[in-house]
Protein backbone atom coordinates (compact mmCIF):
# COMPACT_ATOMS: atom_id res chain seq x y z
CA UNK A 1 0.00 0.00 0.00
CA UNK A 2 1.16 3.56 -0.87
CA UNK A 3 1.52 5.58 1.92
CA UNK A 4 2.25 9.79 2.10
CA UNK A 5 3.07 10.76 5.43
CA UNK A 6 2.59 14.63 5.68
CA UNK A 7 5.44 16.35 7.46
CA UNK A 8 9.24 14.46 8.70
CA UNK A 9 8.92 15.91 12.34
CA UNK A 10 9.10 13.75 15.23
CA UNK A 11 5.58 12.59 14.79
CA UNK A 12 5.76 11.66 11.17
CA UNK A 13 9.14 10.29 11.41
CA UNK A 14 7.83 8.28 14.24
CA UNK A 15 4.91 6.86 12.37
CA UNK A 16 7.22 6.27 9.18
CA UNK A 17 9.47 3.92 10.70
CA UNK A 18 6.50 2.15 12.54
CA UNK A 19 5.23 1.55 8.83
CA UNK A 20 8.50 1.13 7.03
CA UNK A 21 8.89 -2.13 5.52
CA UNK A 22 5.62 -3.28 5.89
CA UNK A 23 4.46 -0.02 3.34
CA UNK A 24 5.22 2.02 0.42
CA UNK A 25 6.02 4.82 2.60
CA UNK A 26 6.87 8.41 1.09
CA UNK A 27 7.30 11.53 3.29
CA UNK A 28 6.89 15.31 2.25
CA UNK A 29 9.22 17.58 4.17
CA UNK A 30 9.77 21.27 3.88
CA UNK A 31 12.79 21.98 5.93
CA UNK A 32 16.32 20.82 4.00
CA UNK A 33 18.18 19.74 6.99
CA UNK A 34 14.87 17.42 8.36
CA UNK A 35 14.45 16.10 4.79
CA UNK A 36 18.40 15.15 4.72
CA UNK A 37 18.41 13.36 7.94
CA UNK A 38 15.36 11.04 6.56
CA UNK A 39 16.85 10.86 3.51
CA UNK A 40 20.23 9.53 5.08
CA UNK A 41 17.86 7.51 7.29
CA UNK A 42 16.73 5.25 4.22
CA UNK A 43 13.48 6.94 3.64
CA UNK A 44 11.65 8.01 0.55
CA UNK A 45 11.35 12.04 1.06
CA UNK A 46 9.93 14.87 -1.27
CA UNK A 47 10.96 18.49 -0.19
CA UNK A 48 8.57 20.88 -0.33
CA UNK A 49 5.15 22.08 0.90
CA UNK A 50 2.60 19.39 1.17
CA UNK A 51 -0.19 21.92 1.08
CA UNK A 52 1.05 22.73 -2.54
CA UNK A 53 -0.62 21.18 -5.54
CA UNK A 54 2.46 20.99 -7.19
CA UNK A 55 3.92 19.09 -4.06
CA UNK A 56 1.73 16.39 -4.05
CA UNK A 57 1.94 16.10 -7.09
CA UNK A 58 5.48 15.04 -7.07
CA UNK A 59 4.98 12.90 -4.39
CA UNK A 60 2.32 10.50 -6.42
CA UNK A 61 -1.05 11.96 -4.60
CA UNK A 62 -2.83 10.77 -7.61
CA UNK A 63 -1.87 7.01 -7.23
CA UNK A 64 -1.73 7.25 -3.01
CA UNK A 65 -3.65 4.79 -0.79
CA UNK A 66 -3.64 6.47 2.29
CA UNK A 67 -2.47 10.13 3.38
CA UNK A 68 -1.73 11.10 7.10
CA UNK A 69 -1.48 14.70 8.18
CA UNK A 70 0.64 15.00 10.87
CA UNK A 71 0.68 18.60 11.74
CA UNK A 72 -1.97 20.51 14.44
CA UNK A 73 -2.12 23.77 12.68
CA UNK A 74 -5.73 23.81 11.66
CA UNK A 75 -5.06 26.30 8.99
CA UNK A 76 -2.36 23.82 7.17
CA UNK A 77 -4.84 21.19 7.82
CA UNK A 78 -7.75 22.93 6.00
CA UNK A 79 -5.79 23.95 2.75
CA UNK A 80 -4.06 20.68 3.11
CA UNK A 81 -7.68 18.72 2.82
CA UNK A 82 -8.96 21.09 0.29
CA UNK A 83 -5.75 20.55 -2.20
CA UNK A 84 -5.95 16.56 -1.57
CA UNK A 85 -9.36 16.22 -2.34
CA UNK A 86 -8.87 18.43 -5.74
CA UNK A 87 -6.27 15.84 -6.83
CA UNK A 88 -7.87 12.58 -5.39
CA UNK A 89 -11.10 12.63 -4.23
CA UNK A 90 -11.57 8.86 -2.96
CA UNK A 91 -8.20 8.54 -1.20
CA UNK A 92 -8.49 7.88 3.27
CA UNK A 93 -7.28 11.01 4.44
CA UNK A 94 -6.20 10.43 8.69
CA UNK A 95 -5.22 13.53 10.13
CA UNK A 96 -4.27 14.91 13.78
CA UNK A 97 -6.84 17.10 15.44
CA UNK A 98 -6.42 19.63 18.39
CA UNK A 99 -8.11 18.06 21.36
CA UNK A 100 -11.07 20.92 21.48
CA UNK A 101 -11.58 20.49 17.76
CA UNK A 102 -14.53 18.71 16.37
CA UNK A 103 -13.79 16.81 12.85
CA UNK A 104 -17.76 18.10 12.24
CA UNK A 105 -16.95 21.74 12.26
CA UNK A 106 -13.33 20.87 10.56
CA UNK A 107 -15.25 19.94 7.53
CA UNK A 108 -17.82 22.37 7.72
CA UNK A 109 -15.36 25.27 7.36
CA UNK A 110 -13.06 23.67 4.42
CA UNK A 111 -16.20 23.71 2.58
CA UNK A 112 -16.97 27.17 3.39
CA UNK A 113 -13.90 28.10 3.03
CA UNK A 114 -13.20 26.87 -0.09
CA UNK A 115 -16.89 25.72 -1.46
CA UNK A 116 -16.13 22.15 -2.18
CA UNK A 117 -17.54 18.89 -0.71
CA UNK A 118 -14.41 17.49 1.17
CA UNK A 119 -14.42 14.57 3.30
CA UNK A 120 -11.99 13.19 6.36
CA UNK A 121 -11.94 9.87 7.06
CA UNK A 122 -10.06 9.16 10.14
CA UNK A 123 -9.23 11.31 12.84
CA UNK A 124 -6.83 11.50 16.41
CA UNK A 125 -6.65 13.51 18.98
CA UNK A 126 -3.51 13.30 21.54
CA UNK A 127 -5.72 13.27 24.24
CA UNK A 128 -8.40 10.35 22.93
CA UNK A 129 -5.39 8.55 22.11
CA UNK A 130 -3.30 8.58 25.31
CA UNK A 131 -6.77 7.99 27.43
CA UNK A 132 -7.40 4.70 24.49
CA UNK A 133 -3.81 3.88 25.51
CA UNK A 134 -4.00 3.69 29.14
CA UNK A 135 -7.35 1.61 29.59
CA UNK A 136 -6.37 -0.57 26.98
CA UNK A 137 -3.49 -1.21 29.27
CA UNK A 138 -5.54 -1.24 32.25
CA UNK A 139 -7.73 -3.89 30.24
CA UNK A 140 -4.44 -5.63 29.80
CA UNK A 141 -3.22 -5.60 33.27
CA UNK A 142 -6.41 -6.94 34.39
CA UNK A 143 -6.53 -10.37 31.64
CA UNK A 144 -3.40 -10.35 32.59
CA UNK A 145 -3.44 -10.44 36.21
CA UNK A 146 -6.57 -13.14 36.63
CA UNK A 147 -4.41 -15.76 34.49
CA UNK A 148 -1.15 -15.22 36.69
CA UNK A 149 -3.16 -15.58 40.01
CA UNK A 150 -5.03 -18.86 38.10
CA UNK A 151 -1.49 -20.47 37.35
CA UNK A 152 0.11 -19.47 40.68
CA UNK A 153 -2.39 -21.34 42.41
CA UNK A 154 -2.38 -24.56 40.20
CA UNK A 155 1.36 -24.07 40.82
CA UNK A 156 0.43 -23.72 44.38
CA UNK A 157 -1.55 -26.98 44.20
CA UNK A 158 0.88 -29.06 41.35
CA UNK A 159 3.58 -28.54 44.65
CA UNK A 160 1.18 -31.33 47.13
CA UNK A 161 -0.32 -33.46 44.01
CA UNK A 162 -0.82 -33.52 40.49
CA UNK A 163 -4.43 -34.75 40.14
CA UNK A 164 -6.88 -32.10 39.22
CA UNK A 165 -10.85 -32.80 38.74
CA UNK A 166 -12.67 -30.53 36.84
CA UNK A 167 -16.37 -30.79 37.40
CA UNK A 168 -19.11 -29.09 35.20
CA UNK A 169 -22.88 -28.99 36.46
CA UNK A 170 -25.39 -31.62 36.38
CA UNK A 171 -26.04 -31.54 32.88
CA UNK A 172 -22.98 -29.48 31.18
CA UNK A 173 -23.86 -27.20 27.89
CA UNK A 174 -21.52 -26.56 25.23
CA UNK A 175 -19.90 -23.61 27.55
CA UNK A 176 -19.47 -25.90 30.59
CA UNK A 177 -17.88 -28.58 28.10
CA UNK A 178 -15.88 -26.29 26.48
CA UNK A 179 -14.66 -24.69 29.04
CA UNK A 180 -13.73 -27.39 31.16
CA UNK A 181 -12.04 -28.92 28.34
CA UNK A 182 -9.79 -25.24 27.99
CA UNK A 183 -9.29 -25.39 31.85
CA UNK A 184 -7.76 -29.16 31.23
CA UNK A 185 -5.18 -28.06 28.91
CA UNK A 186 -4.06 -25.18 30.76
CA UNK A 187 -3.63 -27.28 34.02
CA UNK A 188 -1.74 -30.04 31.52
CA UNK A 189 0.46 -27.56 30.70
CA UNK A 190 2.02 -27.28 33.95
CA UNK A 191 2.35 -31.01 34.76
CA UNK A 192 -1.32 -32.02 35.95
CA UNK A 193 -3.51 -34.78 35.46
CA UNK A 194 -6.77 -34.05 35.06
CA UNK A 195 -10.12 -35.63 34.50
CA UNK A 196 -13.46 -33.46 33.29
CA UNK A 197 -16.34 -34.52 34.98
CA UNK A 198 -20.42 -34.34 35.50
CA UNK A 199 -22.68 -36.16 37.48
CA UNK A 200 -25.91 -36.25 35.31
CA UNK A 201 -26.82 -36.62 31.49
CA UNK A 202 -25.85 -35.01 28.15
CA UNK A 203 -29.39 -35.98 26.36
CA UNK A 204 -29.46 -32.69 24.22
CA UNK A 205 -29.02 -34.11 20.62
CA UNK A 206 -26.75 -30.87 20.06
CA UNK A 207 -24.61 -31.50 22.83
CA UNK A 208 -24.71 -35.05 21.87
CA UNK A 209 -23.32 -34.00 18.84
CA UNK A 210 -21.04 -31.75 20.69
CA UNK A 211 -18.80 -34.08 22.10
CA UNK A 212 -19.03 -36.50 19.66
CA UNK A 213 -17.73 -34.31 17.24
CA UNK A 214 -14.71 -32.51 19.14
CA UNK A 215 -13.51 -35.74 20.98
CA UNK A 216 -13.65 -34.27 24.33
CA UNK A 217 -13.44 -36.58 26.90
CA UNK A 218 -16.18 -36.30 29.50
CA UNK A 219 -16.32 -38.91 32.57
CA UNK A 220 -19.79 -39.41 34.74
CA UNK A 221 -19.27 -39.55 37.97
CA UNK A 222 -22.47 -40.11 41.15
CA UNK A 223 -22.21 -38.56 44.35
CA UNK A 224 -19.92 -40.37 47.40
CA UNK A 225 -18.00 -42.54 44.29
CA UNK A 226 -14.73 -43.31 44.69
CA UNK A 227 -14.29 -41.90 41.29
CA UNK A 228 -14.65 -38.22 42.91
CA UNK A 229 -13.34 -39.08 46.26
CA UNK A 230 -10.35 -40.16 45.10
CA UNK A 231 -9.42 -36.68 43.65
CA UNK A 232 -7.12 -34.43 45.94
CA UNK A 233 -8.58 -31.25 44.36
CA UNK A 234 -11.55 -30.04 42.57
CA UNK A 235 -11.93 -26.98 40.35
CA UNK A 236 -15.21 -25.76 39.17
CA UNK A 237 -16.41 -24.49 35.54
CA UNK A 238 -19.22 -22.47 34.47
CA UNK A 239 -20.92 -23.56 38.31
CA UNK A 240 -21.00 -22.65 41.19
CA UNK A 241 -21.97 -25.22 44.86
CA UNK A 242 -26.24 -24.91 44.21
CA UNK A 243 -28.76 -26.66 42.71
CA UNK A 244 -27.92 -27.45 39.36
CA UNK A 245 -24.18 -29.35 40.97
CA UNK A 246 -25.28 -32.40 43.29
CA UNK A 247 -22.45 -34.45 42.74
CA UNK A 248 -20.89 -33.19 45.99
CA UNK A 249 -21.06 -34.15 49.34
CA UNK A 250 -20.55 -31.21 52.07
CA UNK A 251 -16.92 -32.91 52.77
CA UNK A 252 -15.99 -32.20 49.28
CA UNK A 253 -16.39 -28.56 49.48
CA UNK A 254 -12.59 -28.36 51.20
CA UNK A 255 -10.89 -29.62 48.16
CA UNK A 256 -12.44 -27.03 46.03
CA UNK A 257 -9.68 -25.03 44.84
CA UNK A 258 -11.22 -23.49 42.09
CA UNK A 259 -14.08 -21.71 40.41
CA UNK A 260 -14.52 -19.89 37.45
CA UNK A 261 -18.29 -19.38 36.42
CA UNK A 262 -19.89 -16.32 34.80
CA UNK A 263 -23.50 -16.58 36.40
CA UNK A 264 -23.93 -14.36 39.36
CA UNK A 265 -22.07 -14.97 43.05
CA UNK A 266 -23.90 -17.86 45.11
CA UNK A 267 -24.98 -16.35 48.00
CA UNK A 268 -22.42 -17.18 50.99
CA UNK A 269 -20.71 -18.78 48.84
CA UNK A 270 -16.80 -17.91 51.30
CA UNK A 271 -18.76 -19.69 54.11
CA UNK A 272 -18.92 -22.86 51.75
CA UNK A 273 -15.10 -23.55 50.21
CA UNK A 274 -11.52 -22.89 51.23
CA UNK A 275 -10.24 -19.20 52.16
CA UNK A 276 -7.79 -19.75 49.73
CA UNK A 277 -9.46 -20.83 46.28
CA UNK A 278 -9.01 -19.27 43.06
CA UNK A 279 -12.32 -17.28 42.45
CA UNK A 280 -12.97 -15.65 38.89
CA UNK A 281 -17.23 -14.85 38.83
CA UNK A 282 -18.02 -12.33 36.61
CA UNK A 283 -21.57 -11.88 36.17
CA UNK A 284 -20.93 -9.31 33.41
CA UNK A 285 -19.37 -11.42 31.02
CA UNK A 286 -21.75 -13.86 29.21
CA UNK A 287 -19.56 -17.19 28.11
CA UNK A 288 -17.34 -18.87 31.09
CA UNK A 289 -15.85 -19.88 27.73
CA UNK A 290 -14.67 -16.53 27.02
CA UNK A 291 -13.26 -16.11 30.60
CA UNK A 292 -11.16 -19.45 29.44
CA UNK A 293 -10.09 -17.67 26.32
CA UNK A 294 -8.90 -14.76 27.69
CA UNK A 295 -6.90 -16.85 29.99
CA UNK A 296 -5.38 -19.23 26.99
CA UNK A 297 -4.44 -15.87 25.69
CA UNK A 298 -2.80 -13.93 27.77
CA UNK A 299 -1.03 -17.42 29.04
CA UNK A 300 -0.27 -17.69 25.20
CA UNK A 301 -1.00 -21.45 25.26
CA UNK A 302 -1.64 -22.64 21.62
CA UNK A 303 -4.63 -23.95 21.53
CA UNK A 304 -6.11 -26.82 18.87
CA UNK A 305 -8.97 -26.00 15.76
CA UNK A 306 -10.86 -28.68 18.19
CA UNK A 307 -10.71 -26.18 21.16
CA UNK A 308 -11.17 -23.53 19.44
CA UNK A 309 -14.30 -24.40 17.74
CA UNK A 310 -15.73 -26.04 21.16
CA UNK A 311 -15.04 -22.27 23.07
CA UNK A 312 -15.88 -20.34 20.21
CA UNK A 313 -19.55 -22.65 19.78
CA UNK A 314 -19.51 -22.52 23.82
CA UNK A 315 -19.81 -18.80 23.93
CA UNK A 316 -22.21 -18.96 20.61
CA UNK A 317 -24.94 -20.53 22.35
CA UNK A 318 -24.52 -18.99 26.09
CA UNK A 319 -24.35 -15.26 24.47
CA UNK A 320 -27.87 -16.61 22.39
CA UNK A 321 -26.16 -16.39 18.91
CA UNK A 322 -23.86 -13.22 19.96
CA UNK A 323 -26.84 -11.34 20.50
CA UNK A 324 -25.58 -10.24 23.80
CA UNK A 325 -21.52 -9.17 24.08
CA UNK A 326 -19.50 -7.79 26.77
CA UNK A 327 -15.66 -6.76 25.99
CA UNK A 328 -14.54 -10.16 26.65
CA UNK A 329 -16.87 -11.99 24.65
CA UNK A 330 -16.31 -9.65 21.71
CA UNK A 331 -12.16 -9.84 22.45
CA UNK A 332 -12.61 -14.12 23.03
CA UNK A 333 -14.51 -14.16 19.41
CA UNK A 334 -11.87 -12.28 17.86
CA UNK A 335 -8.97 -14.25 19.36
CA UNK A 336 -10.77 -17.25 18.00
CA UNK A 337 -12.42 -16.92 15.00
CA UNK A 338 -8.98 -17.57 12.94
CA UNK A 339 -8.53 -20.96 14.55
CA UNK A 340 -12.39 -22.58 14.26
CA UNK A 341 -13.23 -25.45 11.88
CA UNK A 342 -16.23 -24.13 10.20
CA UNK A 343 -16.69 -27.06 8.51
CA UNK A 344 -17.05 -28.66 12.05
CA UNK A 345 -18.98 -26.30 13.61
CA UNK A 346 -21.91 -26.46 11.13
CA UNK A 347 -22.08 -30.17 11.97
CA UNK A 348 -22.61 -29.65 15.56
CA UNK A 349 -24.87 -27.07 15.00
CA UNK A 350 -27.40 -29.23 12.67
CA UNK A 351 -26.87 -32.81 13.89
CA UNK A 352 -29.89 -35.32 13.21
CA UNK A 353 -32.47 -35.13 16.00
CA UNK A 354 -33.34 -38.02 18.55
CA UNK A 355 -36.42 -40.05 17.78
CA UNK A 356 -36.94 -39.53 21.61
CA UNK A 357 -36.67 -36.07 21.22
CA UNK A 358 -38.85 -35.66 18.46
CA UNK A 359 -41.62 -37.24 20.76
CA UNK A 360 -40.75 -35.36 23.40
CA UNK A 361 -41.53 -32.40 21.36
CA UNK A 362 -44.31 -33.57 19.55
CA UNK A 363 -45.77 -33.52 23.24
CA UNK A 364 -45.20 -30.59 24.14
CA UNK A 365 -47.12 -29.33 21.74
CA UNK A 366 -50.09 -31.61 22.03
CA UNK A 367 -50.11 -31.19 25.89
CA UNK A 368 -49.92 -27.03 25.64
CA UNK A 369 -51.57 -24.72 27.47
CA UNK A 370 -52.31 -21.47 27.39
CA UNK A 371 -53.00 -18.70 29.56
CA UNK A 372 -53.21 -15.20 27.81
CA UNK A 373 -49.64 -15.01 26.11
CA UNK A 374 -47.92 -17.71 28.52
CA UNK A 375 -47.43 -21.46 27.23
CA UNK A 376 -47.38 -24.42 29.86
CA UNK A 377 -46.58 -28.01 28.80
CA UNK A 378 -46.54 -30.92 30.61
CA UNK A 379 -44.41 -33.85 28.48
CA UNK A 380 -44.91 -36.53 30.95
CA UNK A 381 -42.40 -39.10 32.10
CA UNK A 382 -38.80 -39.14 30.23
CA UNK A 383 -35.73 -40.07 30.25
CA UNK A 384 -33.94 -37.10 27.91
CA UNK A 385 -33.77 -33.61 30.21
CA UNK A 386 -32.26 -31.64 27.63
CA UNK A 387 -35.69 -32.11 25.49
CA UNK A 388 -37.76 -30.21 27.70
CA UNK A 389 -35.63 -27.37 27.34
CA UNK A 390 -35.89 -27.67 23.46
CA UNK A 391 -39.07 -27.77 23.49
CA UNK A 392 -39.36 -24.63 25.46
CA UNK A 393 -37.03 -22.88 23.06
CA UNK A 394 -39.66 -24.37 20.08
CA UNK A 395 -42.75 -23.38 21.91
CA UNK A 396 -41.53 -19.95 22.40
CA UNK A 397 -41.11 -19.24 18.20
CA UNK A 398 -45.03 -19.85 18.38
CA UNK A 399 -47.55 -16.65 17.83
CA UNK A 400 -48.43 -14.19 20.26
CA UNK A 401 -46.59 -16.57 22.94
CA UNK A 402 -44.28 -14.18 25.02
CA UNK A 403 -43.41 -16.69 28.33
CA UNK A 404 -43.21 -20.82 28.22
CA UNK A 405 -42.61 -23.26 31.14
CA UNK A 406 -41.77 -26.95 29.78
CA UNK A 407 -42.23 -29.76 32.52
CA UNK A 408 -41.45 -33.43 32.93
CA UNK A 409 -40.83 -36.31 35.41
CA UNK A 410 -37.14 -37.56 35.48
CA UNK A 411 -36.98 -40.51 37.77
CA UNK A 412 -37.87 -38.94 40.66
CA UNK A 413 -37.92 -35.51 40.53
CA UNK A 414 -39.67 -32.87 38.44
CA UNK A 415 -37.54 -31.04 35.70
CA UNK A 416 -38.34 -27.56 33.88
CA UNK A 417 -37.34 -25.27 31.45
CA UNK A 418 -38.82 -21.69 31.01
CA UNK A 419 -37.89 -19.03 28.57
CA UNK A 420 -39.28 -15.65 28.10
CA UNK A 421 -39.43 -12.61 25.30
CA UNK A 422 -40.92 -10.37 27.47
CA UNK A 423 -38.69 -7.46 28.52
CA UNK A 424 -41.19 -7.35 32.14
CA UNK A 425 -40.11 -10.83 32.71
CA UNK A 426 -37.18 -11.92 34.65
CA UNK A 427 -37.57 -15.82 34.34
CA UNK A 428 -34.95 -16.70 36.22
CA UNK A 429 -36.20 -14.61 39.02
CA UNK A 430 -40.08 -15.97 38.32
CA UNK A 431 -38.89 -19.60 38.60
CA UNK A 432 -36.57 -19.34 41.97
CA UNK A 433 -39.65 -17.40 43.49
CA UNK A 434 -42.46 -20.63 42.54
CA UNK A 435 -40.13 -23.34 43.51
CA UNK A 436 -37.34 -22.66 45.45
CA UNK A 437 -39.16 -23.15 48.44
CA UNK A 438 -39.47 -26.59 47.05
CA UNK A 439 -36.70 -27.50 45.40
CA UNK A 440 -34.12 -24.98 43.63
CA UNK A 441 -34.18 -22.79 40.78
CA UNK A 442 -33.47 -19.92 38.65
CA UNK A 443 -31.05 -18.73 35.85
CA UNK A 444 -30.93 -15.43 33.62
CA UNK A 445 -33.76 -12.91 32.80
CA UNK A 446 -34.46 -14.94 29.54
CA UNK A 447 -34.22 -18.12 29.91
CA UNK A 448 -34.22 -20.43 33.24
CA UNK A 449 -34.47 -24.30 34.77
CA UNK A 450 -35.55 -25.18 38.46
CA UNK A 451 -35.88 -28.83 39.95
CA UNK A 452 -38.75 -30.39 42.54
CA UNK A 453 -38.21 -33.63 44.13
CA UNK A 454 -41.80 -35.73 43.56
CA UNK A 455 -41.77 -36.02 47.50
CA UNK A 456 -45.44 -36.42 48.47
CA UNK A 457 -46.84 -36.33 45.08
CA UNK A 458 -45.28 -40.18 44.78
CA UNK A 459 -48.56 -41.23 47.09
CA UNK A 460 -50.73 -40.49 43.74
CA UNK A 461 -52.60 -44.14 43.24
CA UNK A 462 -51.50 -44.25 39.58
CA UNK A 463 -49.08 -42.64 36.72
CA UNK A 464 -52.24 -40.50 35.69
CA UNK A 465 -53.15 -39.12 38.85
CA UNK A 466 -49.33 -38.35 39.84
CA UNK A 467 -49.27 -36.62 36.17
CA UNK A 468 -52.64 -34.56 36.89
CA UNK A 469 -51.54 -33.55 40.38
CA UNK A 470 -47.88 -32.69 39.14
CA UNK A 471 -49.26 -30.47 36.42
CA UNK A 472 -52.10 -28.38 38.97
CA UNK A 473 -49.01 -27.94 41.16
CA UNK A 474 -46.73 -26.76 39.29
CA UNK A 475 -49.34 -24.40 36.78
CA UNK A 476 -50.30 -22.74 39.66
CA UNK A 477 -46.93 -21.97 41.27
CA UNK A 478 -45.81 -20.80 38.02
CA UNK A 479 -48.84 -18.34 36.90
CA UNK A 480 -48.52 -17.07 40.28
CA UNK A 481 -44.98 -16.03 40.81
CA UNK A 482 -45.63 -14.26 37.44
CA UNK A 483 -48.75 -12.45 38.22
CA UNK A 484 -51.01 -14.25 35.69
CA UNK A 485 -54.00 -15.55 36.28
CA UNK A 486 -55.77 -18.81 35.45
CA UNK A 487 -58.67 -18.83 33.04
Amino acid sequence: MRVLVLGGGALGRSVAESLKGEFDVTIIEKDEIRAQALEESGFTVIKGDFSYTATLLKAGIDRAELVIITTMDLDTIRKTVYVIRTNNREVPILTVLPDDVNLEDLVSQINEEYEAEVKIDYTISPRSALRDAIVKTVEITGEKKSANLLVRKLKELKAQDDSLLILMHDNPDPDAIASAAALSVIAQTLGFKTQVAYGGEIAHHENRAFVNLLGVELRKVSRGSYELKRYPFIALVDCQPNGNLTTLEQEDYEKIKVIIDHHQILQHLQELIPEDAFLDIRPEVHSSSSILAEYLRMLNISLSPLLATALFYGIYIDTKKFSKLSHVDLKAIEFLAGKVDYELLDKIEHPDISTETAEILARAILNRRIYKNVVISNVGFITNRDAIAESADFLLRLEGITTVLVFGIVDDRIEMSARTRDVRVNIGAVLREAFGDIGSGGGHSQSGGARVPLGIFKLAKDKNSLLRLVEEAITEKFLEALKVKEG
